[in-house]
């Protein structure tokens, strides 16, 4: 008998051990990324106070274009650069969230590099 794999199960599963090992502080707080099959989102994450500091995504108000492509993702990472060069944070640690360090996960983090961010 075959079984199936559960890729929500996986991806949580890798989640938790990039969790294990990454951690935002107030200095440098966590860029979080999750996507779905349409949309990709983008949080900034202080750890040690459990608090967002600040989130953009293909959903925001000021995006214009699709979420669900490398393109998309790039302009969601120049957002949430800008956002957090409002707030004055400048370096970060990226947290790929489970997924694979590629596409629309790779182009994201390209884009916050572009907007100013450093990891």
């Amino acid at each position: 008998m075959v079984k199936s794999v559960d890729r929500a199960k996986a991806r949580a599963h890798r989640h938790a051990r990039v969790r294990s090992k990454v951690v935002g502080t107030a200095e440098c707080p966590r860029l979080n990324v999750f996507r779905s099959a349409k949309h990709i989102y983008a949080q900034v994450i202080d750890d040690a106070t459990g608090t967002t500091l600040c989130a953009a995504s293909s959903m925001s108000k000021g995006f214009d274009g699709n979420g669900g492509n490398a393109e998309g993702a790039k302009k969601v990472g120049a957002m949430i650069a800008d956002l957090c060069r409002e707030k004055g944070i400048e370096e970060v640690v990226f947290d790929r969230g489970g997924y694979v360090y590629h596409g629309r996960v790779a182009a994201l983090a390209d884009g916050a590099r572009e907007g100013g961010l450093k990891f």
